[in-house]
C-alpha cells in the first residue's frame, strides 16, 4: 500500500430484523475508502433484511434460525475466506465488523481502518459518544467487562463492549473461534492481547439504537452479563491450566 492509497478492507455486518436500517448502514460503509466487499449475515431475521441487503449489492449469508452474534460473526468470516479463495479479496485485507443499526453514521467507522493498515494496531475499537435517547442501564455489564479485561491483561478499555472493530489478519487468527454470544468482544480483546498484539481505541461519531428499560431489554442485559462472565471464566481457566 502506498502512503496515499486506500487500504483493502472487507466489512462484516451481523444483522437480525434490521430491514428498516440495513440499507443505509450498507451505503454508509460503502463510502469508506478501500471497502472491497460488504458481507451481511442475516441471523434468523423474520423481516426482509436479507432481501434488502442483497438489493444493496452485499454478499448475504442467511441463518434459518437465530444463532447469536458470535456465530453470525464467524459465519461472516467464513464468507470472507470464500471471497479470498475466489480471488475477489486481498489475502491481507482487514476485516471491519459493523453493527447493522448505524445507518448513515456507519461511514464514521472508517476511522478504524488506517491504524490497522499502517501497522499501528492489530485491533482497533470504536469509542462512541453518548447516544441519543440513551437511558443508561449498562453499568453492571460494562463494569464486569472492563474489570475482567483489566484483571487478565492489565489494560483497561474505555468501551469494552463496543462492536465496531477492525482486525488485521493476525488479530483474526488470534481471536477465533470467538467467545459465545455477547461475550465475543471481551473474549476477542483478551485473546488479541494475550497473543502480544496491539489494540487502539478510536473515537467515532456513531449513533445506533439504544437498549431500553422494558422487560425485553432487561432480559437482553442479563444475557449479556451471562455471556461476558462465561468468556472471562473460560480465559481464567485457560490461565490456570497453562499451555496444552
Amino acid at each position: 500500500m502506498t502512503q496515499n492509497s486506500a487500504p483493502s478492507v472487507v466489512v462484516v455486518i451481523p444483522a437480525k430484523d434490521e430491514s428498516a436500517r440495513i440499507a443505509e448502514t450498507i451505503r454508509g460503509v460503502r463510502a469508506i475508502p478501500g471497502v472491497a466487499e460488504v458481507v451481511v449475515v442475516d441471523d434468523g431475521s423474520t423481516d426482509g433484511t436479507h432481501a434488502i441487503a442483497a438489493g444493496e449489492g452485499a454478499e448475504v449469508v442467511r441463518h434459518a434460525r437465530n444463532h447469536g452474534k458470535a456465530d453470525a460473526m464467524m459465519s461472516g468470516l467464513g464468507r470472507v475466506r470464500g471471497l479470498r479463495r475466489a480471488g475477489r479479496l486481498d489475502e491481507e485485507a482487514a476485516v471491519l465488523f459493523v453493527d447493522a443499526d448505524l445507518e448513515a453514521s456507519a461511514q464514521a467507522v472508517g476511522a478504524l481502518v488506517m491504524p490497522v493498515a499502517r501497522g499501528e494496531a492489530d485491533l482497533t475499537i470504536a469509542t462512541l459518544p453518548r447516544q441519543q435517547g440513551s437511558a443508561g442501564g449498562h453499568g453492571l455489564v460494562v463494569t464486569l467487562a472492563r474489570r475482567g479485561i483489566e484483571d487478565l491483561t492489565g489494560w483497561s478499555p474505555v468501551q469494552p463492549l463496543s462492536g465496531m472493530r477492525c482486525l488485521s489478519a493476525a488479530a483474526v487468527a488470534a481471536a477465533t473461534p470467538f467467545a459465545r454470544g455477547w461475550g465475543v468482544e471481551v473474549g476477542m480483546t483478551i485473546d488479541v492481547l494475550d497473543a502480544g498484539l496491539r489494540i487502539l481505541e478510536v473515537p467515532c461519531d456513531l449513533q445506533h439504537r439504544v437498549t431500553g428499560t422494558d422487560w425485553r431489554s432487561q432480559v437482553h442485559r442479563a444475557a449479556q452479563y451471562r455471556d461476558v462472565a462465561l468468556a472471562l471464566g473460560v480465559r481464567r481457566l485457560r490461565r490456570r491450566l497453562g499451555p496444552a
